[in-house]
């Protein structure tokens, strides 16, 4: 079995509520105030739509601002993960990933573990690292072990989604992952949005359904996989050992589309010679040995 590589759970498509656009020569990214649902296959004009889009849009008349899903684990954390991410915008590469208290940096020295002040407070990250979440649900009866991810870097979606987790599974007795929920994409209006609306996701219980109603079906869905032989603490168990196998959750292959549609708001990703470039993680060192000069 191969060491240092994080098992996820498997990925059958993609949940955003934006895409990525070419502007000026250049690809950036383009807020929605709906829900799209892709495939993990890219062509010309970006993400291909999955089926379930479709089906979806005609179940809610057009604009998809609810989605019915159900979560894989009982335990929240493992649904929903967030850091604090700092990315080598060149590379796509993970430079430090922390929690506010501790982060794990890549370093001259190698991978080292070392205090996390949160972005505000992190001279060594100089304003480009931002919270990192990721999602997976399940969408549709087809595949109960392969899941739909969602990844933000909104503070708003990330507070909620993990407020809504921990109190889900504390109501219904930790019957997280038999309950009926759904996504739903909210708005908001802020001094900062300039009082344009900004989008955020939502987990809810199903449209019309109580929450007393949700557990009631929570609890009839957990006896039936009890009854069938289903061990939802083992799959927890696997799936915590699995993300914690690896220093971080994001392939390598994965990094720069995420980097481009998350962390687009400098340079753009392309392949350039080592002797020309210099990474991120240079450009942040040499300005901080700059300013130490300059202190002192």
């Amino acid at each position: 079995m191969l060491k240092n590589l994080a098992i996820t759970p498997p990925v059958l498509g993609r949940i955003s509520i934006g895409r990525v656009v070419e502007k000026n020569g250049k690809r950036l990214p383009e807020k929605d105030d709906q829900f799209t649902v892709t495939t993990q296959v890219q062509g010309k004009d970006g993400w291909l739509l999955h089926p379930y889009d479709e089906a979806l849009r005609k179940t809610y008349n057009g604009k998809l601002r609810s989605i019915p899903v159900t979560v894989m684990f009982n335990e929240p954390e493992l649904n929903m993960r967030a850091e604090y991410s700092l990315f080598d915008r060149q590379t796509g590469r993970p430079v430090c990933v922390g929690n506010g208290e501790t982060c794990r940096r890549h370093t001259p020295s190698g991978l080292q573990s070392l205090p996390c002040p949160s972005p505000m407070g992190c001279e060594f990250a100089n304003g480009g690292c931002k919270p990192y979440g990721r999602l997976n649900v399940r969408i549709g009866d087809e595949d109960e072990l392969g899941s739909f991810i969602f990844r933000t870097t909104g503070f708003n979606s990330i507070r909620v989604l993990t407020a809504r987790l921990r109190y889900f599974h504390a109501v219904s007795g930790g019957l997280l992952a038999a309950l009926p929920l759904e996504l739903r994409l909210r708005a908001k209006s802020t001094t900062q949005s300039h009082r344009t609306p900004i989008y955020y996701v939502d987990l809810t219980v199903r449209e019309r359904m109580s929450l007393e109603e949700a557990i009631g079906e929570a609890r009839e869905v957990d006896a039936r996989r009890k009854a069938s032989g289903f061990d939802q603490a083992a799959l927890d168990a696997v799936a915590r050992a699995g993300f914690g196998a690896g220093a971080f959750e994001d392939s390598e292959e994965e990094m720069p589309a995420i980097v481009e549609e998350f962390y687009s708001d400098t340079e753009a990703i392309g392949p350039e010679s080592a002797s020309t470039a210099a990474t991120l993680k240079d450009k942040l060192d040499r300005k901080a040995a700059a300013n130490s000069g300059d202190a002192s």
